[in-house]
C-alpha cells in the first residue's frame, strides 16, 4: 500500500517547496521510503534544501523534464538524497527534480507536456523505488497539468498564508478539489504573525473553508535565515513548526506505520 500526496497553494511564496521538503524528512524519519517529485516545472526549487546541485551534469544526467519529452524512464530522474539531510534517518528520500535550464524552462512553457505520462510516472515510480508516499509538489494556482495530476492523489495540503488575496485564491482551490471529488483535503496555514490568536485563525479558516486546517506554522526568523539550505524540521526540531509538522506527518502515514 502506498500513498500519494500533493502539496498545493493558490499563489507563490507560500512556502509549498520547503513544507513538502519538511514533510518528506519527518516521512522518511519514520522508517519509510518516500518518493518526492516538484512537478513546478516553470520555477523549480525544492532541489535547494535537499542539497542536490543540478548543474553537476555528473550527478544529474536525466531530471523529470526528460521523462516528459520521452529522452528516459521515470526513475531514471529520481535521485536518493537521504544523504544529504545532514542527519540520519531510518527511511530513505528520492527527489525527481524539474530542470533550472533557462532552454528548457521556455521549451516546457511553450509546448507544454502531457499530463496524462506524468500521472503514469507516478505509479511507475512507486512501484520502481518500492515507495511508501510520494509527495508531488506542485505548481502554483489552477493550471490544467496541475488539476488532472491533483484528481490522482489520496491526500491533498493546501498551504496559505494570513493574507487576503491567499485567502480568496484558496476558497476557488478547495471548491475546485471538492468537484475533483479529491479524497482527503486538509489545510496548512504558514507564515502566521506570532501576534495572532492562533486558535482564532483556525477557528476562522475552518469556518471559511468548511475544511479542517490541520497545521498552524508560525512565521520564524529562523526560517528565513536558513533560507532553504537544509531541511529545517531536522536543524531546529524542537521548533513550534516543527513539531507542528511531526503531528500532521505522523497523521499522513499513521496507516502506512501502524
Amino acid at each position: 500500500m502506498s500513498k500519494i500526496i500533493s502539496i498545493h497553494s493558490y499563489r507563490g511564496g507560500t512556502g509549498k517547496s520547503n513544507t513538502t521538503a519538511n514533510l518528506a524528512a519527518l516521512i522518511a524519519a519514520r522508517g519509510l521510503r518516500v518518493g518526492v517529485v516538484d512537478t513546478d516545472l516553470n520555477s523549480p526549487g525544492i532541489h535547494v534544501p535537499f542539497g542536490l546541485d543540478l548543474e553537476d551534469e555528473n550527478l544529474v544526467r536525466y531530471t523529470l523534464n526528460d521523462y516528459l519529452w520521452g529522452n528516459c524512464e521515470i526513475k531514471d530522474t529520481a535521485y536518493e538524497v537521504t544523504g544529504n539531510l545532514g542527519t540520519a534517518v531510518s527511511g530513505q528520500v528520492f527527489l525527481v527534480p524539474a530542470s533550472i535550464k533557462a532552454g528548457e524552462i521556455t521549451r516546457l512553457l511553450k509546448d507544454g507536456y502531457d499530463v496524462a505520462l506524468l500521472n503514469e510516472g507516478f505509479d511507475d515510480l512507486i512501484t520502481a523505488l518500492d515507495l511508501d508516499v510520494l509527495l508531488v509538489d506542485t505548481h502554483p494556482g489552477l493550471s490544467n497539468e496541475t488539476l488532472l495530476s491533483i484528481a490522482i492523489t489520496d491526500v491533498l495540503l493546501i498551504i496559505l498564508r494570513p493574507d487576503h488575496q491567499d485567502y480568496q485564491g484558496t476558497a476557488v482551490t478547495v471548491q475546485v478539489a471538492r468537484k475533483l471529488d479529491v479524497l482527503e483535503m486538509l489545510l496548512i496555514v504558514n507564515k502566521l504573525p506570532t501576534v495572532y490568536d492562533f486558535s482564532d485563525v483556525k477557528r476562522r479558516v475552518e469556518g471559511l473553508y468548511s475544511c479542517e486546517v490541520a497545521a498552524m506554522l508560525p512565521h520564524s526568523d529562523e526560517m528565513m535565515a536558513l533560507a532553504s539550505q537544509g531541511v529545517f524540521v531536522l536543524r531546529y526540531p524542537h521548533h513550534a513548526i516543527a513539531r507542528e509538522l511531526a503531528g500532521l506527518a505522523d497523521r499522513l502515514v499513521a496507516d502506512l506505520v501502524a
